[in-house]
């Protein structure tokens, strides 16, 4: 089974990180992490590599830098990685982000393609779906248990209120959810080996798409600091108040 996994790099949370005045995107420095999202989705394909004998292929968007983040999920098991960096594509939006790793899965044959649900430094949340049309293959999104058989693949599929069983014919996508499983940790034997590894590197016009780079962050604005609360001296009619407010928000 060929298994296609989106990731992507981004700067390390726990360090601070600056915005472009300009354009108001991520000044994004040469050593980038994986996301933590992502883990999960390599992990998944992993897995399911595992268990067919088939192999895992890493898409990713954004500046190459070190490669850092890139390592981190060959170091977990991963057989290569397709990288695209491009200076044109700076500022994309959900759509461009689509289409461009749909473009780079598209070039070769693929059975699977897992992507986690949203990125931790972008949260549209919509990008498996639109690849999953412009790969003309059905969408398994909020995946929280996955099994493949005999070219069928089942998902749990969390909901508000339980999960539904969703089932599908190969190729498809799935959209997985954080909990679906605990991320490996490389081993050394890991790390080693993924220095080897190959990493192809291609830009926008490479895999025959012009880049129309759409929606833009216009501005950014500090988050209000947080005001006081209403202190509620209860002199055993408390709840009335507390009845109050609700209807004042609505909520009854």
């Amino acid at each position: 089974m060929n298994i296609a996994v989106c990731v992507k790099q981004i700067p390390d949370p726990a360090t601070p990180y600056d915005l472009d005045d300009d354009n108001h995107w991520v000044v994004r420095p040469n050593d980038q992490v994986l996301d933590d999202t992502d883990r999960v989705g390599v992990e998944v394909g992993l897995q399911l590599a595992e268990a067919t004998e088939g192999t895992v292929t890493l898409v990713s968007m954004s500046p190459s830098g070190s490669l850092q983040g890139i390592r981190q999920a060959l170091a977990m098991g991963a057989d290569k990685a397709v990288i695209i960096d491009d200076d044109t594509l700076k500022g994309s939006d959900a759509l461009t982000t689509a289409r461009i790793l749909s473009a780079a899965i598209d070039r070769e044959e693929f059975d699977v393609v897992v992507a986690g649900g949203e990125s931790t430094d972008g949260y549209t949340g919509v990008v498996p779906q639109m690849m999953s049309e412009m790969l003309d293959v059905p969408c398994l999104s909020f995946a929280r248990k996955v099994d493949v058989d005999d070219g069928i693949v089942t998902i749990e599929r969390q909901t508000a209120s339980g999960y539904e069983v969703v089932t599908s014919k190969l190729p498809a996508l799935l959209a997985v959810t954080a909990g679906i499983v605990e991320p490996r940790y490389p081993t050394f034997k890991g790390i080693m080996q993924a220095k080897s590894k190959p990493v192809e590197t291609l830009t926008a016009s490479d895999l025959g798409v012009e880049p129309d780079v759409g929606q833009r962050v216009t501005e950014v604005a500090d988050v209000a600091s947080r005001e006081a609360g209403d202190i509620v001296e209860d002199d055993g009619e408390a709840y009335l108040k507390i009845v109050e407010l609700l209807e004042q928000t609505k909520v009854i």
